[in-house]
């Protein structure tokens, strides 16, 4: 009852938060931190394992889903710089300043599980607010595939810390060689659960059972990764790349529908997180007070972790940038000219197609700023503090275990806070948005693809034309071309189902012919990045419903 009562506040709360133009996430957190102190409140109680098993794989696979796999390709420079290397340095960083600091005695491996819990940032804030304010599509880009796979990052190095202190076994002794099994085999069971996902979906022919199918594929992804002691967090992530590429394969009902439940989905767990975290400050507090003597050390050790997280992402981000726009400077400044004429010490050797495919830009400044205050924390943090075990191998009592969980709350509600109210801002105060007032660069995107989905119904119509059916009078075929091409929503115009003469058998295979085409243009057009994800899932949605909405109107007349 206590978890319905949750999800029904936290609910009330977003719609609220909506309706004046502010971040739920925040919203509730304090909120639900208020509700903590209440005389006679008792918290929902959740296993750790089921926080991460259950509210993790979901929003994970659902934001692998609608992300392209080629956009993730070409960003993959920043993006394992940020979900991998800027995970390992804030955690051996927290670690460094961590078990240094007198105040809490934490020996290194302590501090070390404290660094892999606050290491890794949740983005769901950051891209929510980076996509209400029209950030870049390459830092949305970088800030969504960041999300994808640095809680792997960060939960493999908790396992093997928590190991070392705890006294347990891990399924490889040699943390580099399990770090490498994780991040091999985690993919490819997501590989394969999603090319079986895509082949079960081929035989069922049915919306219903396919959308259920596909809420089965994120937990099967994760539990099966991790009983083979994998990356969970890879698998799912992978299995939504794959089913998300497969989905033209689809229906246009399965795919309406999923876009919808995975939205549905996706608003109900991140709001039941959020209200989790707040909802536990009180006896958070309260346990810490039972386990250690001084509350003031470890408030002022948690505000020295939290300083730490601040300032380690935007330095590490300014490092990582930078020195490839140093690198490029001097390699200009120190270049030669050879007798072709091209710039360089010597000819190079043509680049193979995969790495012609990454993307070097580099962000801007005011690009880098923004990258640089996206680290709030969130559900991965809270859920791996939970998870730390209450007793070690030796069966004493897991060493500073309060502290650890009390420290990782401050983190996650300040950096939720701190950044989390102030990112907008700092969007609006460097005037990033691509979007102007007149949403020019939003028409713009639309106008693109438009004209895919124009020029690729002109080529499949001026085939047909040009080969009509066997039998089929011109006329019939000019009058045929005519409606497609008007993408008549008319149900007069369509041929009438009862009636079943080649016209009307003609017409739906040109028609679907059609929507294919379109939908295959702007799916190549978004992977070779000519247009942005936005514009096209728009758009492939505006096809799905002009689809069923013709179909519904031709099955009212049976």
């Amino acid at each position: 009852m206590e978890l319905i009562l949750v999800v029904v506040g936290a609910i009330l709360v977003t719609a609220a938060a909506h309706r004046r133009g502010q971040e739920p996430a925040l919203i509730i957190v304090v909120i639900g931190s208020l509700v903590s102190f209440l005389p006679g409140f008792e918290p929902p109680e959740l296993d750790s394992h089921i926080l991460l098993t259950v509210v993790l794989p979901p929003l994970l696979y659902s934001a692998a889903l609608d992300f392209s796999f080629p956009t993730f390709f070409r960003n993959i420079r920043p993006i394992l710089g940020l979900g991998v290397g800027l995970v390992v340095v804030t955690a051996f960083a927290v670690a460094a300043v961590s078990s240094w600091l007198v105040l809490v005695p934490l020996t290194f491996g302590l501090a070390l599980v404290l660094g892999a819990i606050v290491a890794p940032p949740d983005a769901v804030t950051a891209v929510a607010v980076g996509r209400k304010l029209g950030l870049p599509k390459r830092v949305m880009a970088i800030l969504t595939g960041e999300s994808l796979i640095n809680d792997a990052a960060a939960l493999t190095l908790f396992s093997i810390a928590v190991a070392q202190v705890a006294g347990s076994h891990t399924f490889i002794e040699n943390p580099f060689l399990l770090f490498g099994y994780s991040a091999t085999i985690g993919p490819l069971v997501g590989a394969l659960l999603g090319y079986l996902t895509l082949w079960i979906r081929k035989h069922l022919d049915n919306p219903g059972l396919e959308t259920v199918q596909g809420l089965v594929v994120p937990f099967a992804a994760f539990i099966t990764a991790e009983e083979l002691h994998a990356s969970g967090v890879l698998a799912v992530v992978v299995a939504g790349f794959v089913v998300g590429n497969g989905a033209m394969g689809a229906g246009y009902q399965t795919r309406l529908q999923e876009r919808y439940v995975w939205n549905s989905l996706d608003v109900l767990l991140e709001a039941f997180v959020f209200a989790y975290i707040g909802l536990h400050l009180r006896f958070v507090l309260e346990h810490l007070n039972e386990a250690h003597e001084s509350l003031a050390e470890v408030a002022i050790a948690s505000i020295i972790v939290l300083v730490i997280v601040l300032f380690i992402r935007p330095l590490s981000v300014f490092l990582m940038f930078g020195r490839n726009k140093l690198s490029r400077h001097v390699e200009s400044k120190f270049s030669t000219a050879v007798p072709d004429g091209s710039v360089g010490l010597r000819r190079r050797k043509p680049k193979a197609r995969w790495r012609r495919m990454i993307d070097r830009r580099s962000l801007s400044w005011r690009e880098n700023l923004v990258v640089s205050w996206t680290g709030m924390r969130g559900v991965v943090t809270l859920a791996a503090a939970a998870a730390i075990p209450a007793t070690t191998a030796s069966g004493e009592p897991f060493p500073e275990r309060a502290t650890i969980q009390a420290i990782a709350f401050v983190v996650s509600v300040g950096t939720l806070l701190i950044q989390g109210w102030t990112l907008p801002l700092l969007i609006r105060r460097l005037n990033l948005s691509r979007f102007c007032d007149d949403h020019a660069a939003d028409r713009e995107e639309e106008i693109k693809a438009e004209r895919v989905v124009h020029d690729a119904a002109d080529e499949v119509l001026d085939a047909f034309e040009a080969d009509p059916p066997d039998g089929l009078d011109p006329r019939v075929v000019t009058e045929i071309r005519a409606v497609i091409a008007r993408h008549s929503q008319d149900a007069d115009e369509m041929p009438d189902p009862e009636a079943l003469t080649k016209r009307a058998a003609v017409f739906s295979g040109l028609y679907r012919d059609v929507l294919a085409a379109q939908r295959g243009a702007l799916i190549t057009e978004r992977d070779e990045g000519r247009i942005e994800d936005e514009a096209v899932r728009a758009m492939l949605e505006r096809l799905d419903l002009q689809e069923a909405g013709v179909s519904a109107r031709l099955e009212s007349r049976l």
